[in-house]
């Protein structure tokens, strides 16, 4: 099994040098501040992934190892949900961001297309699944967070599904399978998104 230390490098850079453009889902910007010590105030934010291939990966990590946000895609169709882990002691993490196709602000969903990004960040290494076909999301529902504003609904997403054909790494011929995932997150809704915004203004 590879090294499992991470470091930080931005996603930006990672696309420049593979020059990826928009094939891979980048992190979300943060719409409000993250949860104190951790994912969600709630305390119940998680994530977990199985992944095979190139090297093997099982990951559970829990509300308080995580940082999360997500928003509407920036194309207006469905969702992202971005998950950064533990952060090692000389600075590493993995980053892994979905972009759930169709989901809309606060409804439940099945069989939604995704597009899943592999981030390690401070290795220029990048795993994509590269459009929306190669995973799914069987199951997804959105509950309404206290505390949310009517200028933006917050939600804890929880998702769960499966990829059945790889993730490839950039610029380079390895691949994963995340052959399973499931997770709590959140996402917001700014009144400025497209699915808010009067259809004339959109």
């Amino acid at each position: 099994m590879r090294d499992r230390r991470w470091a930080l490098l931005p996603l930006i850079s990672l696309c420049a040098v593979a020059g990826l453009g928009q094939a891979a889902e980048s992190p979300v910007p943060a719409a409000q501040p993250a949860a104190p010590g951790g994912c969600l105030a709630s305390g119940d934010g998680f994530l977990r992934a199985r992944i095979r291939g190139a090297f093997n990966l099982d990951i559970d990590w829990k509300n308080a190892q995580l940082e999360c946000d997500g928003s509407p895609r920036p194309n207006g169709h469905g969702i992202r949900v971005s998950f950064a882990g533990p952060q090692q002691p000389d600075g590493r993490r993995i980053r892994m961001v979905f972009g759930v196709a169709t989901a809309a602000e606060g409804a439940s969903g099945r069989a939604l297309p995704t597009n899943i990004t592999l981030i390690f960040e401070g290795e220029k290494r990048l795993f994509t699944t590269r459009g929306d076909d190669r995973c799914t999301v069987d199951r997804l529902r959105q509950e309404k967070l206290s505390g949310a504003t009517a200028a933006a609904h917050t939600y804890r997403v929880v998702a769960r599904g499966f990829c059945t054909l790889p993730a490839i790494a950039l610029g380079q011929t390895e691949h994963v399978v995340i052959t399973r995932f499931d997770f709590a997150g959140r996402v917001s809704f700014d009144e400025l998104t497209p699915a808010s915004m009067p259809e004339a203004l959109r």
